[in-house]
C-alpha cells in the first residue's frame, strides 16, 4: 500500500505545473491533499476518477482557502468528513477514509504565521485535536494522520533552529506537543527509517530557499505503533515541485484483512493463511 500526503497550495494552480503527470508516474494507492483551495464546483474529480481513483473532499466554508481531500484506487468502507467540532469543519481540515485493517487521514493543522489570533487558534486545535484522535483510536487502533502539521519536532527538521526559535511551527509549546503526540502511540515514520539530516517538505517562495535547501519538515505521515511492522519505506519526493511543499511517501506492507468483490458486495476476510507464510 503506497500512501502519499501532499500539500499542493491550490489544487488547480497545481495541474498547471504539471500535477497530474506527476501523479500518473507517482501511482500512489492513496493520495491524502492538503489545501486544495477548491470546493466540489472547481476540483475536476472527473480528470481523476478517469486516473482510477474514488475522489473524496472536505473544502472550506470559505472560497478558495484550506481543504483537504482523498484520492483512493480501492473504495474505502466509509469516508468520515469532519471531526464534528465546528469551529474546525468549516475549515476543511479533516478527513478519513477507513479501510479493512487500516484508516486513513488528510489532516491540514492551522498555521500561526499570520499572527496572534491564528497562534491562538492553532493552540486551541492542538488542545482538542490529541483528545479527539485518542478517542479516534479505541474505535480504529490502526490509523495513518497524514498530512500538513505546521510544526517542525526537532531541531534536525528545521534549516536554522537557532533563529527560528521563536517563530510559529518551531516554537517549544508547538514541538512539547508534538513530543506527547508521538508518545501517546505513534511512529513518525519518516524519521523512524531515515535519520539523516536536512530533509525538508516546506521550502519559503522568497531568496530562493528551495534551491539552497533551506527548508522546514513538517508534513507527516504518523502511524500508530500496532503499525510499526508494516512500515517498509519512506521518502520525501522532492523532484515534485507544484507547490512550496513536496511529497511525503510511506509504503505499508499488506496487512491481515484484504476486500474481494463477492456478488456485487464488498465483504472482509480475514486472511489467516496469508499470516502463516
Amino acid at each position: 500500500m503506497k500512501i502519499i500526503t501532499y500539500n499542493v497550495n491550490g489544487i488547480r494552480a497545481a495541474l498547471t505545473k504539471g500535477f497530474g503527470d506527476w501523479l500518473k508516474a507517482a501511482n500512489p494507492d492513496v493520495l491524502c491533499l492538503q489545501e486544495i483551495k477548491a470546493d466540489a464546483s472547481k476540483f475536476d474529480k472527473v480528470y481523476f476518477e478517469e486516473l482510477g481513483y474514488h475522489v473524496y473532499l472536505h473544502p472550506a466554508v470559505k472560497k478558495g482557502y484550506s481543504g483537504v481531500a482523498i484520492l483512493s484506487k480501492e473504495k474505502p468502507l466509509h469516508v468520515e468528513v469532519g471531526c464534528g467540532m465546528e469551529c474546525y469543519d468549516v475549515e476543511g481540515r479533516i478527513l478519513r477514509a477507513d479501510y479493512g485493517d487500516v484508516s486513513v487521514m488528510s489532516v491540514y493543522m492551522p498555521s500561526g504565521s499570520s499572527g496572534e489570533h491564528r497562534q491562538g487558534y492553532k493552540f486551541k486545535w492542538l488542545d482538542d485535536f490529541l483528545p479527539y484522535i485518542n478517542e479516534l483510536k479505541k474505535e480504529l487502533p490502526a490509523l495513518l494522520i497524514c498530512g500538513d502539521y505546521n510544526i517542525c519536532h526537532q531541531p534536525i527538521d528545521i534549516h536554522n533552529p537557532k533563529s527560528n526559535a521563536n517563530s510559529s511551527g518551531f516554537l517549544p509549546e508547538e514541538r512539547t506537543w508534538m513530543s506527547q503526540f508521538i508518545e501517546s502511540g505513534f511512529i513518525d515514520s519518516f524519521r523512524h527509517l531515515n535519520p539523516e539530516p536536512h530533509n525538508y517538505t516546506w521550502w519559503s517562495y522568497r531568496a530562493g530557499a528551495r534551491n539552497k535547501n533551506l527548508g522546514w519538515r513538517i508534513d507527516y505521515n504518523m502511524a500508530t505503533e500496532n503499525l510499526k511492522h508494516r512500515l517498509k519505506r519512506a521518502a520525501i519526493l522532492t523532484e515534485a515541485k507544484h507547490s512550496d511543499h513536496c511529497p511525503v511517501l510511506l509504503e505499508l506492507a499488506l496487512g491481515r484483512y484484504t476486500k474481494e468483490r463477492a456478488g456485487g458486495v464488498y465483504i472482509v476476510r480475514h486472511l489467516i493463511a496469508a499470516l502463516c507464510t
